[in-house]
């Protein structure tokens, strides 16, 4: 019903869940690669790879995060998990994610990147990817909770994040070789950036230890998160309607 509100709202209604990424991927394309010229063979590929999955986690997090504030009314009213908001904004942007992958997936066979045997690790990328997702919009939608500048510092993170995961340009380009172990190691963005890529470009096995690493981690935090949300349930509530 969310989903169906949001698209009656606009003209192009549905098309907007493939027009929003696709206007994302143009802006950075026209910069780095015509004005910039980056010189990369199939750099309109190796943007979408990244970019797509990147959009996919900023937007989500930073909806979800403010999805507790936004809903203060219903929980001035109602006793419900607190929860509930961020994860029903999660689903909506992975109903949307959905669609987005079948386009990025038409554009790499068009580009001849042909499906093969190890496009079925994609399966546990986007699983690890999903974790990081949740883990980062539950708390994000706490600490708006407590004070709603920190959705202000959620968006300057996205910026920075940004910028620092690889989306248009290649880790493992880097001259510096501990360099890029040392982003491919603390920043999980990255990390999920570059198996989308090794996978879907270079037919290449991602670090099945790092991606083990980061599901336990970020599935910690989303048990964590998700007890302590229920044992402060009216707590939180309390702060949302003060926030």
């Amino acid at each position: 019903m969310a989903l169906k509100s949001d698209a009656s709202r606009y003209f192009f209604g549905y098309l907007w869940w493939i027009l929003e990424p696709l206007l994302y991927v143009c802006v950075f394309y026209v910069v780095f690669n015509v004005i910039l010229d980056s010189r990369k063979a199939d750099f309109l590929v190796f943007l979408m790879c990244g970019k797509l999955p990147f959009v996919w986690f900023s937007k989500s997090v930073s909806q979800a995060s403010n999805s507790i504030v936004s809903n203060a009314g219903l929980i001035g009213r109602i006793d419900i998990p607190k929860t509930l908001f961020p994860m029903a904004i999660i689903q909506e942007g992975l109903y949307k994610q959905s669609v987005v992958f079948l386009l990025l997936f038409a554009v790499l066979i068009g580009y001849e990147y042909m499906p093969s045997l190890q496009w079925l690790w994609l399966i546990p990328i986007m699983a690890v990817n999903y974790l990081i997702i949740v883990a980062c919009a539950l708390i994000g939608s706490v600490l708006v909770c407590f004070m709603r500048d920190f959705s202000m510092f959620i968006s300057l993170g996205m910026i920075f994040l940004m910028f620092t995961s690889g989306i248009f340009w290649d880790v493992r380009g880097l001259n510096n070789a501990e360099m890029t172990e040392l982003v491919l190691t603390y920043n999980p963005i990255a990390f999920i950036i570059d198996a989308y890529r090794q996978v879907l470009m270079y037919q290449q096995i991602p670090d099945a230890f790092m991606l083990i690493k980061i599901a336990l981690l970020f599935g910690s935090v989303i048990m964590l998160m998700v007890y302590a949300m229920r044992r402060f349930s009216r707590f939180l509530a309390l702060k949302a309607l003060t926030a």
